[in-house]
């Protein structure tokens, strides 16, 4: 049934939660509450046996081994563990120089930022004009003491599809671990983390259509060599010693089951978002919106957009009782500074400050697409009437950093 309100569509910001999902989750917090870790009674068994499942459930999304899941409170606590966690191994090897990409998520940006606080080297390369970025300048920028590269899968503003199985088999034998934070893509686009080159996958549950507070570090084995990662906590030895404390079993059990039903229905799934992308597209031919970001390598379920002469922040109040938009990251949506990525894809101030983010899902019912244009439609008609907005400036990273 359509709800009566505006209908949702920030859904990289998070997801619903299926209705199978929420059922798994509500029956291991209300019939099978065991701890994994008790080994004396059936209800540990059972708490246990359902982790183990969900292992080799999140592993088939990326060709992995259930022995390679690490199961963690989300994509931010797991891109922390896989960049921080090889500080020690890379500063005893003498490999302190790490590659990342101008439109990495700040949970990527920061762990690498305070890195460069300590010493650590960092070459930021920036992305293309269409959001993606070369795989020649990645490559580029890795050195003899490269130790780490970090680049992600897929985009959260702008849905722009990174080449991260090309980086991933131009890497070869070199020594640097090649991490990917695949929050937005895993699940969705069919084998982008699969390449066994790719040392550390990201994932986030409520990305997926599983609850808050679980995602999960894939942690592949070189051979027979684990990566190196030191915990970023300690006390119980949960997770090999990566990641102590109790498990939250019915979050995992989520996580399983968000997992595989993505996996057994992606194809649905890609033809749904597909026709709500048709829908909204046409919708705004009329207004000659420039589209932010790649119009083919990219998320179907999302559209970063700017019209000419609408501000962001004015539309998005002007469709608050039509669609619920962002402009951006929620993680950064509270400050007044413009989007780092696109800033980094060299686009003007206006564009910028214009951007207006839709992101929908398989879930998702159909939105009053021609009543959203025709919003839009006045308000350029209103605000072409306005004096010019004097736009905030960017902030700059650290002069440890150094933009290709």
């Amino acid at each position: 049934m359509p709800s009566s309100g505006p209908v949702y569509l920030d859904c990289n910001a998070t997801t619903p939660v299926d209705p199978a999902v929420l059922d798994e989750v509500i029956h291991f917090m209300r019939d099978e509450y065991g701890n994994a870790g008790s080994r004396t009674h059936t209800y540990g068994q059972r708490a246990k046996e359902r982790v183990n499942r969900a292992r080799e459930e999140v592993a088939a999304g990326a060709d992995a081994k259930p022995e390679e899941v690490i199961f963690t409170s989300g994509a931010t606590e797991s891109d922390n563990l896989a960049i921080l966690g090889l500080e020690e191994h890379t500063r005893k090897a003498g490999k302190t120089h790490i590659v990342t990409t101008a439109i990495e998520h700040k949970a990527v940006l920061e762990p690498i930022e305070r890195l460069a606080q300590r010493g650590f080297g960092v070459t930021v390369v920036k992305p293309e004009r269409d959001g993606r970025v070369s795989v020649d300048a990645i490559l580029d920028a890795v050195r003899p003491d490269t130790g780490l590269v970090s680049v992600m899968a897929a985009n959260n503003e702008t849905g722009a599809l990174q080449p991260v199985d090309d980086i991933a088999r131009s890497l070869g034998d070199h020594d640097a671990y090649f991490h990917v934070d695949a929050a937005q893509a895993f699940g969705k686009v069919e084998k982008i983390v699969s390449n066994k080159r790719i040392d550390m996958i990201s994932i986030s549950g409520h990305k997926l259509y599983a609850p808050k507070g679980i995602g999960a570090l894939v942690v592949r084995r070189r051979g027979y060599r684990r990566v190196p990662l030191t915990p970023l906590m300690v006390g119980g030895g949960q997770e090999r010693g990566l990641r102590p404390g109790t498990l939250p079993v019915p979050l995992i059990a989520g996580l399983g089951t968000a997992v595989s039903s993505a996996l057994k229905d992606r194809a649905a799934r890609s033809a749904r978002v597909a026709e709500l992308r048709s829908g909204l597209v046409e919708a705004l031919a009329p207004l000659n919106v420039q589209i932010n970001g790649s119009r083919e390598n990219t998320l179907a379920s999302t559209l970063n957009f700017s019209v000419p002469g609408v501000d962001g922040e004015a539309a998005i109040l002007a469709l608050k009782d039509v669609v619920a938009v962002s402009n951006g990251s929620a993680c950064t949506s509270q400050s007044y500074e413009p989007s780092h990525v696109l800033t980094a894809m060299g686009l003007d101030d206006d564009r910028i400050h214009g951007a207006i983010r839709v992101s929908w899902s398989h879930l998702t019912e159909e939105p009053r697409w021609k009543v959203l244009a025709d919003r839009l439609s006045e308000l350029a008609v209103d605000r072409a009437r306005e004096p010019a907005f004097e736009p905030v400036r960017p902030g700059t990273f650290g002069n440890r950093f150094h933009l290709d």
